[in-house]
């Protein structure tokens, strides 16, 4: 006589083994749920990821959006010898600590989602991609690309926003004009008949800008650390601990801290060279209602202007300290969310 399953689990078991029906129901349905967890675990860890990273680089954020929208009090630092830390003294001599972050509040706000949808749907669009395209390169490319538009569409009147406040420049000893008070003065520019259209300036161009940003950053870091760990994995990986490894899902080694940080860095520095013009047109774009609230800030005028004005140099305004910042952003975000994903056993 057959025994009797003693629980519900193996009630499951034994009516599957009779019926492949339903075997591949409850093999699909676990799937699922997995895919779920692992998408929800992957989106925590990249909102904290870059939330960290943004925390750390805020106050070189704040002086490079100065230079790159060529603010009258700081442009003078642009391009001079440690103008960066010179333009970071001005501001703190002026303003304290709290100028040096302006903005950061929205910026965190913002880059929470951003960052959590960027993750897991790059997680998410590899392994679609990895069943119709077999270039590992290529599919690592589309999926960077892909989950970078993505995130920048789902945020990017929150970014509008910081960009703005991080732009103005209060008189000492006036208080400096809260979210709220930023939004609605955006909101009420007269550039576009509906005013939620004005916290869109320079989106198509941010698209543009994201597809090699996002492919590139993505794609170069998956390269070096992929190369880290199967040509030089005896100095750069940590040692494998059997007795731990047997129970998790996680099978591969992890990198060393000093590995992470530089693939990550490497990537970010070939992303920001390659999409810098993007972002300082944009820049500007998003900032011309502060200047004239009537203005769309449409991109041919700007890409103009900074020709006539300074050349092909002009489109690259910015950009080593650009460099002082993406290098700490995406060092720390990279290697944040990988050491997350190993704490929560995360392939």
């Amino acid at each position: 006589m057959q025994q009797k399953p003693t629980n519900a689990s193996a009630a499951i078991a034994l009516d599957s083994s009779s019926s492949p029906e339903l075997a591949a129901t409850i093999s699909t349905t676990h799937d699922a749920s997995e895919n779920a967890k692992y998408a929800a675990m992957t989106s925590i860890a990249g909102g904290i990821a870059g939330c960290t990273a943004k925390t750390v680089v805020a106050p070189l954020d704040r002086v490079k959006i100065l230079f790159q929208t060529h603010n009258s009090k700081y442009v003078k630092y642009a391009g001079t010898h440690f103008g960066l830390f010179k333009a970071g003294k001005a501001i703190y001599r002026e303003y304290g600590v709290r100028g040096l972050f302006r903005g950061h509040s929205v910026q965190l706000a913002r880059i929470f989602p951003y960052a959590a949808v960027k993750f897991m749907t790059y997680e998410q669009l590899k392994m679609i991609l990895s069943r119709r395209i077999q270039d590992q390169h290529l599919r690592n490319f589309l999926a960077g690309s892909l989950c970078g538009s993505i995130s920048v569409a789902v945020t990017y009147p929150l970014d509008m926003i910081r960009v703005r406040m991080a732009y103005l420049t209060p008189t000492s000893g006036m208080p400096a004009e809260r979210v709220r008070t930023v939004a609605q003065m955006i909101y009420k520019e007269p550039a576009y008949r509906f005013g939620i259209l004005n916290f869109f300036r320079g989106f198509p161009l941010s698209l543009m800008g994201i597809i090699p940003y996002g492919g590139v950053s993505f794609l170069t870091h998956e390269y070096f650390a992929s190369l880290a760990r199967d040509r030089f994995g005896s100095i750069t990986a940590k040692p494998l601990d059997q007795r731990k490894s047997r129970d998790r899902r996680r099978k591969k080694n992890e990198l060393k801290a000093w590995v992470e940080l530089t693939s990550g860095g490497l990537s970010g520095v070939i992303a920001q060279t390659v999409s810098y013009p993007f972002e300082l047109v944009r820049r500007r774009m998003q900032i011309a209602g502060a200047h004239d609230p009537s203005s769309r800030g449409s991109a041919i005028p700007i890409i103009r202007e900074v020709w006539k004005t300074a050349g092909v140099r002009g489109f690259f305004v910015g950009l080593t300290i650009g460099y002082v910042k993406v290098v700490p952003m995406f060092a720390v975000s990279f290697y944040m969310y990988e050491k997350l994903k190993a704490l929560f056993d995360l392939e």
